[in-house]
């Protein structure tokens, strides 16, 4: 009865999240400067008789929201996903890229590498975006880890991580002074976090990356089942640490990368995401937990993104405005819960 219990929960809350990410498309392709009704969208969008819908209405679906929609669900169930591993390895669910200092550190690596390169007339392509994100990711990473190994107190480490965002948030402030330049208008928006100005090209390239590595994430779903148990309880379960735990951190880094790279810096969904599943699912078992995180995070980024461009349009506000602002205070809720509990 209890298992059945658990399953019936399960099916309850993914087909909550499902539910939700429809509202939440349907929302999104609709709002907007430009009204267009559901049935509309459908038929721009499965239909074959396009001479029934103007050029304006096909562009502003197919070129502009739809793109927006896909890319706000792909990195916000990336960012998640990110978080979910991070919590993994430090075993404390308060870690996440932007706490500790990860996202700020490959959006500075990408800052540097969007000016330097591009003031040079050299372009650089997605994928070398994300290379410098993902060697910023790392470096942050390395740091957070030596302190790790001096500090045992989750409170210092989080600290620490602070200290690094404010680090290399203030030389991206100084890279992006001397970006006064019209090939780099967009980088001042882009250091601000947004999921507007792509296209279906760049759906692509953040879609197969995140794809691939959200493959790799459920094939380690035993043992970070394993891991969660405790560092010596997987060792005996015949997981290698040694390896498990470094793939663990690449792969979240790669995850929170590709999000800097394509959006900027995105704040408290790689926290609050995954604790908010966990509390309605009330399991931690990976091959739960990872799928839900991924809708989780897409549903709440991709309501975030349609704030964030509505509430005061035409003005958009960035997307770490509003993804703070509902992120900040359950992240504020799990810290006094922990220090009552005594952890």
């Amino acid at each position: 009865m209890k298992l059945l219990s658990a399953k019936s929960r399960y099916i309850l809350i993914f087909s909550l999240f499902l539910s939700l990410l429809l509202v939440a498309v349907i929302l999104s392709l609709c709002t907007g400067n430009v009204s267009i009704p559901p049935l509309r969208i459908f038929g721009i969008l499965f239909g074959s008789d396009f001479g029934a819908f103007s050029i304006q209405e096909i562009n502003i679906i197919t070129k502009i929201r739809l793109p927006r929609v896909i890319m706000a669900g792909v990195l916000g169930g990336a960012l998640s996903l990110s978080g979910f591993l991070l919590q993994t390895y430090f075993q404390n669910p308060i870690a996440g890229p932007f706490v500790l200092g990860i996202s700020s550190g490959a959006k500075m690596c990408v800052a540097a590498s969007m000016i330097f390169f591009l003031k040079n007339g050299i372009s650089l392509s997605s994928f070398s975006l994300v290379g410098a994100a993902f060697f910023g990711a790392l470096l942050s990473t390395s740091f957070i880890l030596l302190v790790a190994r001096k500090v045992n107190h989750i409170g210092s480490l989080l600290v620490s991580g602070i200290m690094i965002g404010y680090v290399t948030s203030a030389i991206t402030d100084f890279f992006i002074a001397f970006a006064e330049d019209s090939d780099i208008a967009n980088l001042h928006g882009w250091s601000k976090g947004s999921f507007s100005g792509f296209d279906m090209a760049d759906c692509a390239v953040s879609g197969s990356i995140i794809f691939v590595a959200l493959i790799c994430v459920f094939l380690l779903a035993k043992p970070i089942g394993a891991y969660l148990m405790g560092e010596t309880y997987a060792r005996t379960m015949g997981v290698n640490t040694k390896i498990f735990r470094p793939i663990l951190i690449l792969l979240s880094s790669l995850l929170s990368a590709t999000v800097t790279a394509f959006a900027g810096p995105v704040s408290f969904v790689g926290i609050a995401v995954p604790f908010l599943v966990k509390q309605l699912l009330r399991t931690a078992k990976p091959l739960v937990v990872i799928p839900a995180s991924f809708l989780g995070g897409a549903v709440f980024c991709i309501f975030s993104d349609l704030i964030a461009r509505s509430l005061f349009s035409p003005l958009e506000l960035s997307i770490s405005t509003v993804t703070s602002f509902f992120g900040a205070p359950i992240v504020i809720f799990m810290i006094v819960r922990r220090r009552r509990e005594g952890r």
